[in-house]
């Protein structure tokens, strides 16, 4: 390599750096749904419980291989393993990382444009109206393009400065500014007239819901929310001190990642029951339905209404930034550290490769439809592909790996910083990371293709 390998400068960088890595879209879209649809508090109850015995662990080990590793991922992986077959669960955390990028810039280009719709009120009008500006906006041949390839230069802008200078100079500027729109929203929300139906329909736990399905529901929502096996949490690690305690760092990241997702809850039920209208989950609620929430919400008051779009979309677009800027950071450390050559030349061949990679994708949705396999768009596939298959996969095995081949002492020594740290839940650590983890992926993984 070309250049010195950088650590974070502080615990605090650390630790909002990698929870930008885990707050995502996925916290505002899909956790506030499947919170209400499987029983409210009652799913809350069960995702926590999902998130502390199985996600916490699962990313504790990713800690300890990417810290060991002091290195992309798969040299970490390669390192751990002494160059054996388990350094391709590396490889795949970090082509994981790489296409998930491509696909995910073309959804977090789409709030960019919602941000500029809103500013310049073309999102103001019925709801047939806005169906129509999403779908002929999203099938449009150019527009998602320019807004895919401006948010990855945004996040090429941010690699290209370093660990310290840019991954964690501007995470300690986005995390902070994404928890001031999201209190703010919460509150506007929350005071609107009916909004406590929402807050209720929330809350309120009603176990009558809950089955294996919303038990395997909660799981995969911690596990993708909690960006497991992405290599973000990986790389991050290895910028780790060794003073940093994992344990804690783990606990602190998921407890910030949930508490985004809850706050998200609070923003979109409240608003949605004051006027009548049911969330629905993914692209549509935030797309298509929650235009139409602000604007009947505050119909009284126009001007707030409008406020209340623009916060919302700059709110998804820090979301969507901070979780682009880890899996961007993936796929650069591995170039720049694997081809020999400048951090910066490994950042541009990122950014140009997930330009083209995401302008296929957006491109798929329109009429493009030979970009297509099996009459799935392109989009669709690169989903489907990493995130039911690579992603358990990925985790699956990392659990085998760390929790069966690394030899305890190593997995221990990393755990306590080499005895300076309690040793009091390694054996509770490592048994889940052992049993626990590796069936509750399997079951994840089954379960979605209808084994049972």
């Amino acid at each position: 390599m070309t250049e010195e390998r950088a650590n974070f400068a502080s615990k605090v960088g650390a630790i909002l750096a990698t929870a930008g890595s885990a707050v995502g879209l996925g916290n505002v879209w899909r956790f506030p749904y499947m919170c209400g649809h499987n029983g409210g508090a009652a799913f809350i109850i069960i995702y926590l419980l999902c998130v502390f015995l199985l996600g916490v662990p699962c990313m504790v080990s990713e800690f300890i291989i990417g810290r060991h590793g002091a290195s992309n991922t798969y040299r970490a992986y390669s390192r751990l393993s002494g160059g054996r077959a388990w350094k391709f669960v590396g490889l795949l955390g970090v082509l994981t990382g790489f296409l998930i990028t491509g696909y995910y810039a073309v959804v977090s280009g789409w709030c960019l444009d919602y941000i500029y719709a809103s500013v310049s009120g073309q999102l103001q009008g019925d709801s047939h109206y806005v169906v129509n500006y999403f779908q002929n906006f999203s099938t449009d041949p150019l527009k998602p393009i320019f807004w895919a390839v401006a948010i990855l230069l945004v996040t090429h802008f941010v690699i290209v400065r370093g660990v310290r200078g840019g991954i964690e100079k501007f995470s300690k500027l986005l995390m902070p500014l994404l928890f001031i729109l999201l209190l703010i929203m919460v509150v506007a929300s929350c005071l609107l007239p009916g909004a406590s139906k929402g807050i209720s329909f929330l809350f309120n736990p009603d176990f009558s819901h809950l089955n294996s399905s919303a038990l395997l529901d909660a799981l995969g929502q911690s596990f993708y929310s909690l960006s497991i096996a992405m290599g973000c949490i990986c790389t991050f690690a290895s910028y780790f001190s060794r003073q940093t305690n994992l344990l804690k760092s783990a606990v602190q990241v998921s407890l910030i990642d949930t508490l985004v997702a809850v706050l998200a809850g609070l923003i979109i039920f409240p608003a949605a029951f004051s006027v009548g209208i049911n969330p629905d989950s993914g692209p549509k609620l935030v797309f298509i339905t929650l235009p139409n929430v602000f604007s009947q919400a505050f119909s009284a008051v126009p001007l707030l209404g409008w406020l209340m779009s623009i916060m919302f979309y700059a709110l998804l677009s820090l979301a969507a930034l901070t979780s682009l800027i880890s899996l961007h950071e993936v796929s650069t450390a591995f170039f720049f550290e694997e081809l020999h050559i400048k951090r910066s030349h490994g950042a541009v061949i990122v950014t140009v490769s997930t330009c083209i990679i995401g302008a296929l994708c957006s491109l798929s949705l329109g009429k493009w439809d030979f970009l297509s396999i099996g009459g799935k768009p392109l989009f669709e596939i690169f989903d489907f592909v990493t995130g039911q298959i690579f992603l358990p996969i990925g985790g699956f095995f990392t659990c085998m790996f760390l929790g069966w081949w690394v030899p305890k002492k190593i997995v221990k020594d990393e755990f306590t910083n080499w005895g300076t740290v309690s040793s009091r839940f390694f054996n509770v650590y490592l048994v889940l990371v052992r049993y626990g983890c590796p069936y509750a992926i399997l079951a994840i993984f089954l379960h979605q293709f209808g084994v049972f």
